[in-house]
């Protein structure tokens, strides 16, 4: 156990902190900036879930976000993108109520999808 601790510190010490600045955008010019919806699926969920959102099977499973009836009711792809959901991250520390109801709303009005109830940044902080 006595050789763990230090790597452990070591370990924590090179994952940075998500430091944000007033506005919900990271401090860290490398880390996200307040964007549009589908500038943040391109830059986060594409990678899991594909450019054409129909998902991926491999190492893990990636459900298909594309002409998805799941994303009907707008609850359910936030709380999934505040709290995560089994191999997917929750998303509530690293974006800004902005950016989580750009995201939500960008998925639910593009591949197939045509959910017109927008979700806004008072539902997202309701939801925190």
């Amino acid at each position: 156990m006595r050789r763990l601790v230090p790597i452990l510190a070591l370990a924590a010490a090179a994952v940075p902190a998500f430091a944000q600045s007033p506005d919900g955008a990271f401090a860290d010019p490398a880390h996200f900036r307040v964007r549009d919806g589908g500038a943040l699926y391109r830059d986060i969920c594409q990678g899991c879930h594909m450019p054409d959102a129909k998902g991926a099977v491999g190492a893990g499973r990636y459900p298909a976000l594309a002409a998805n009836s799941r994303l009907a009711a707008a609850g359910y792809p936030l709380a999934i993108v505040i709290n995560g959901q089994k191999g997917m991250p929750g998303f509530a520390r690293a974006l800004s109520d902005a950016q989580i109801a750009a995201v939500v709303n960008y998925v639910r009005s593009h591949f197939g999808n045509a959910y017109t109830d927008a979700v806004s940044e008072a539902d997202v902080k309701a939801q925190r």
